[in-house]
């Protein structure tokens, strides 16, 4: 980062607007910048001058100088001016302690207007709220807003401590191809029509998933790059539309243990330097998928608040609760969430939570709530006893709310998971303040698409299965288990890692179980597996979302505040008017003819 200091004296300016003191009253001075405010006081007139340092007021007195005062009655906020004249002692009582420049003021001799500005779409200066879309429409003004520069010069910092970090551990940085072909990633590729091959597409890659296992084929070892992918997706809060970035990076003749020794040190360093967030558990705590699924319904667990499912199937079997009693005969599960102080909740309160519950599957949202006696409708079904001994399971206390759901493993870990973190959120339990970091690993090799009913891969499918080529043999490919391995921060996912699967027979094997065939295999991925004929060594890797990771730590609005010019929530560039049409020319180029439906 550029210091204040070391800006080299020239025609526009001696200082920074940030730089002056009283050690420099009496000293002539030059100084350009933006019309940050103007204030008249009787014929005085008050400006203050902003550049990326900060802000310096200056002073235009008609005793002085009629002329600079009569320029100085045409400015108008962000008019760009440069400026003579010698520092001042600012009069008594007018002294600014928030600004480091506080103490002195500019006395102007010489004015000049370097470039006037529009009557402004919103105000730079004002904390009042500015509809997104305005902002992004006139992203360049909403940049001059100090907070998101302060961002910009983060984000700059914090992607140079990263590379110093990666290079101090033997690191490369490699830029692999943005032209590159299509893989199944997860998400729709951007396709680039090729000019010069009719009818073939180049895809922007969603990650350089491919290339860097290639690097390690080649023998590189240690690569990384701060990566820009591409996926033609939905936005999200936790993601930018279209485009992102991540701290791509390879290792190899590695084991999970040796990523997690490499990563976890630097994620510590940069929640410590870059955040005012306390790190809850040092070193991180790991839960298995399942683990983390039955304990709190997601594979990215919020660890800051102590709300932990339970299983609570056996304590009601024996009930003559129909509804617990008919999911358990049929391999369903009950599972149950107590939630400390939930008694206060109220009865939209709990509808909420209902809907909660059943926007992801669930049935209904059964409870007990626990003040002098156990009261619902449950308590009547289950019996004294079983509600008993559901209580001292889950160690309720006067006071709690205790939630069940009863359903599929499946449908009950996230229905109950929803739950809790809508809780959280309703009774405050989410510390700003504190940095839960997770590791997740044991993922699954893959799940049953719900929309075709066949197998296919739930996570990275260039995995190494735990087993290897034996465990790809299972009765049912979704038991499973591959060496994949996630990092979350706070209830969001920062990052997603693989030990990979090096050797072409099981790479063949892997890809057959989710029903593609050698064909297939070799028309999508021939250049990884004609590279792994050649000798491939052991290898894994990792790449967190830099911009997630950016804005989980620095708990901002919007992750669009963490791109200098992002796209809105519909996808659009509205300051550059993308995504916009092209010349038929430019599509006969290309043999492209476009037919949209009506």
């Amino acid at each position: 980062m550029v210091k204040n200091d070391t800006i080299v004296p020239n025609k526009y300016r001696t200082h920074t607007n940030g730089q002056l003191t009283a050690a420099h009253i009496g000293q002539p001075v030059r100084l350009s910048g933006w019309v940050h405010a103007r204030r008249d006081h009787g014929r005085l007139i008050f400006i203050d001058l902003r550049d990326k340092w900060g802000i310096t007021q200056l002073t235009f007195d008609p005793n002085r100088n009629q002329d600079t005062w009569r320029t100085a009655e045409k400015l108008k906020n962000e008019y760009v001016i440069n400026i003579e004249g010698t520092v001042a002692a600012r009069p008594e009582g007018m002294v600014n302690s928030k600004i480091p420049t506080g103490e002195i003021e500019i006395e102007v001799k010489n004015i000049t207007i370097l470039s006037a500005a529009k009557t402004l779409p919103f105000s730079i200066a004002s904390p009042k709220p500015v509809n997104e879309e305005l902002r992004l429409k006139y992203r360049f003004l909403d940049l001059r807003d100090p907070r998101l520069q302060e961002i910009l010069l983060t984000r700059d910092a914090f992607i140079t401590h990263i590379r110093q970090y990666l290079h101090d551990h033997g690191f490369v940085e490699v830029q692999t191809p943005i032209l590159a072909n299509s893989s199944p990633e997860g998400a729709r590729d951007f396709l680039v029509p090729s000019r010069l091959y009719p009818g073939k597409f180049y895809s922007l890659p969603q990650a350089p998933q491919q290339f860097k296992q290639l690097l390690m084929v080649a023998g590189l070892e240690r690569y990384f790059q701060i990566a820009p992918c591409f996926r033609d997706e939905d936005s999200r809060a936790d993601r930018h539309a279209g485009d992102f970035y991540q701290i791509d990076l390879e290792m190899s003749f590695v084991e999970q243990e040796d990523i997690f020794q490499v990563v976890e040190p630097l994620m510590i360093d940069l929640t410590e330097k870059f955040s005012h967030k306390t790190i809850i558990k040092k070193p991180f705590p790991r839960l298995s998928w399942h683990e983390a699924m039955t304990s709190y319904g997601t594979d990215k667990p919020d660890l800051r608040y102590e709300l932990v499912m339970r299983d609570v199937s056996p304590q009601v079997a024996g009930s003559n609760f129909a509804i617990f009693s008919d999911t358990l005969e049929s391999g369903g599960v009950v599972f149950a969430l107590r939630v400390p102080g939930g008694a206060s909740f109220t009865r939209r309160d709990i509808n909420e939570l209902t809907k909660q519950a059943t926007t992801f599957g669930a049935k209904g949202l059964a409870y007990i709530i626990l003040k002098d006696q156990p009261t619902s409708p449950l308590v009547k079904h289950l019996g004294r006893e079983v509600t008993a001994t559901l209580i001292h399971t889950v160690g309720a206390q006067s006071g709690d709310v205790i939630f069940f759901v009863s359903d599929q493993w499946a449908i009950v870990t996230k229905a109950l998971g929803a739950v809790r973190e809508l809780t959280a959120d309703k009774l405050k339990l989410k510390d700003p303040d504190q940095a839960a970091w997770v590791w997740v690993t044991d993922f699954p090799m893959y799940e049953v698409n719900k929309e075709t009913g066949k197998i296919d891969f739930s996570h990275n499918p260039f995995s190494m299965p735990q087993g290897g080529l034996s465990a790809l043999n299972a009765a049912d490919p979704t038991t499973i288990i591959g060496y994949q391995y996630d990092l979350a921060l706070n209830g969001i996912e920062i990052s997603s890692g693989a030990i990979r699967n090096h050797r072409p027979d099981i790479m063949y094997k892997a890809f057959a179980v989710a029903g593609y065939s050698k064909k297939e295999v070799d028309e999508k991925f021939g250049g990884m597996i004609r590279a792994f004929e050649y000798g491939a060594p052991p290898h894994g890797g990792f790449a967190p979302g830099l911009d997630r990771l950016l804005f989980a730590l620095l708990d901002t609005p919007s992750i669009r505040d963490i791109y200098a010019f992002p796209k809105d929530g519909k996808f659009r560039d509205l300051m550059m008017g993308a995504p916009s049409e092209v010349t038929q020319q430019q599509l006969k180029e290309l043999h492209l003819k476009i037919d949209i439906d009506d």
